[in-house]
């Protein structure tokens, strides 16, 4: 399972309850789906059921005009309080109180605003506002806010915003995107440039952030992000492996390498990470619960002999039900000319273990 999708709703959900992530880490451990889920209940949960105080306060607004109940939110209410009525009031009457207030106090508000009122507030607001209190979110470092509002954003204001923003803001923010399925719309919008500096700043502590993001584009563009990750430096490269490691992200980055061309996998299987016998015997295990052995044993006949070596023992020590899971997504995907140079690399105990395997046998007696 990739954990990152299920990891970024989780700070989602933390954000809601305004809570430390640490307390939900359990979540992250769910399907992703799931947790989305759960994020969409807290949601309707924390504005459905709002007091009846909001609603006396958005129709007293009507009573006035906009610049006046712009002053009364800055000096009475606050951004809290603010954000709440605004998702009480009408989406023109919200844009117009929102055009007389500082862009500071917007963006402040922006956080506490009901997701679900995004999209109608957004579309009566002006393109320079939402330009300004776009950059205002990024310069407060609010990169969950700023995931809820970009799918939102019509091109014209992307393409103000993103030469605005640095590219640590775009890695954060499309982790944290709310609809990643707008996440290729995007990409597209950064052209080749922009992308190869989004990718390579990835280096300075946010792999996490640029793995998910590849992760949720597909054809050109997820071949794209993988290319220039591996023409990154050596030992940023091996940073990358060494953070999927530590924090167990294979299954983001396998598909990756399994897209690269043959020089480029070369290059990936040389790492020192990947001369390292923790990283590998941890490597395994996470390929056999992902069952992502179509993504691996290409690289696996790449690594160098020590590595397969350590590898193969790893793999030769597998339950027999993983082993025979192994043997029967071979046999299902026709990986078998993959798979035999791993098997030629374990002991004899284990090769012995293997064919006697039903899968094997299946295999061996078919015409």
């Amino acid at each position: 399972m990739n954990k990152l999708p299920a990891r970024a709703e989780t700070e989602k959900i933390a954000r809601l309850l305004d809570r430390d992530p640490g307390e939900f880490a359990f979540l992250a451990e769910l399907p992703a789906d799931d947790v989305r889920r759960l994020r969409e209940l807290t949601v309707a949960a924390l504005f459905d059921n709002a007091p009846d105080m909001l609603d006396r306060i958005a129709r007293a607004t009507k009573l006035v005009p906009a610049g006046v109940a712009a002053a009364i939110s800055q000096k009475a209410l606050g951004p809290r309080l603010a954000a709440a009525v605004a998702g009480r009031l009408e989406p023109s009457r919200a844009a117009d109180i929102i055009d007389k207030l500082p862009v500071a106090f917007t963006a402040e508000s922006c956080a506490h605003l009901d997701p679900r009122r995004i999209p109608s507030i957004v579309a009566g607001l002006d393109e320079g506002l939402l330009v300004r209190v776009s950059v205002a979110l990024a310069e407060r470092g609010d990169h969950l806010t700023m995931g809820r509002f970009v799918a939102h954003l019509p091109d014209s204001v992307l393409d103000r915003v993103l030469p605005q923003v640095s590219d640590e803001v775009v890695l954060r923010t499309g982790y944290a995107l709310d609809s990643p399925q707008h996440l290729p719309h995007i990409v597209e919008l950064m052209g080749d440039d922009r992308l190869e500096r989004v990718v390579a700043s990835a280096a300075d502590g946010l792999w996490p952030e640029a793995l998910a993001i590849a992760s949720s584009v597909t054809g050109e563009q997820r071949i794209r992000i993988a290319t220039l990750a591996a023409h990154r430096p050596p030992d940023q490269l091996d940073s990358l492996v060494r953070t999927v490691a530590d924090q167990d992200l294979w299954e983001a980055l396998l598909p990756l390498v399994a897209v690269l061309p043959d020089e480029d996998r070369r290059t990936v299987a040389a790492l020192p990470a990947l001369s390292d016998a923790e990283v590998l015997t941890g490597l395994v295990p996470a390929v056999v619960a992902t069952g992502l052995w179509a993504q691996f044993l290409p690289l696996f006949d790449l690594l160098p002999e020590d590595s397969r070596k350590t590898v193969a023992d790893a793999a030769g020590t597998l339950p027999d039900a993983d082993l025979d899971a192994l043997a029967r997504e071979v046999d299902k995907r026709d990986l078998w000319e993959l798979v035999l140079p791993l098997v030629e690399v374990m002991d004899d105990p284990a090769k012995e273990r293997i064919f006697t395997l039903p899968a094997f046998q299946d295999r061996a007696g078919q015409p």
